[in-house]
């Protein structure tokens, strides 16, 4: 019988660590994202001191090529929509896997106290 919890209690431990692997690189990429936001944020506020007969330039690879102030904008503002739903999606994602490890930690607690009744008991 302790031999039988301790392997579901192992296959636990297992599934949270690797729950654990797939949060922090979760995290990792939402952090991106907040920062790449910022940095388009940063970028309207520039786009938006800009006079309307502005020269505005865009890197593509190794080449500036010149773009209409208001396309600039309009191309800046769908990006911020963009990172903003991928923002929301990655914290959705977060909670879930924050969830499972709330989830299967309750089940290891479980287990670990089965293991030590077991134990007294024997």
């Amino acid at each position: 019988m302790a031999a039988e919890i301790q392997k579901k209690l192992q296959k636990e431990l297992d599934v949270f660590n690797s729950l654990q692997k797939e949060y922090h690189k979760a995290v990792a990429q939402k952090q991106q994202l907040d920062g790449q936001l910022n940095e388009n944020k940063a970028v309207k506020e520039e786009l938006m001191l800009l006079k309307k007969d502005s020269e505005v330039y865009k890197l593509i690879g190794p080449v500036l090529v010149k773009q209409d102030l208001e396309d600039a904008r309009q191309n800046v503002a769908k990006r911020m929509e963009y990172i903003s739903k991928e923002i929301k999606r990655a914290d959705g994602h977060i909670s879930a896997l924050e969830n499972k490890q709330e989830a299967i930690q309750e089940n290891v607690n479980k287990l670990k106290n089965d293991l030590g009744n077991l134990k007294i008991g024997a």
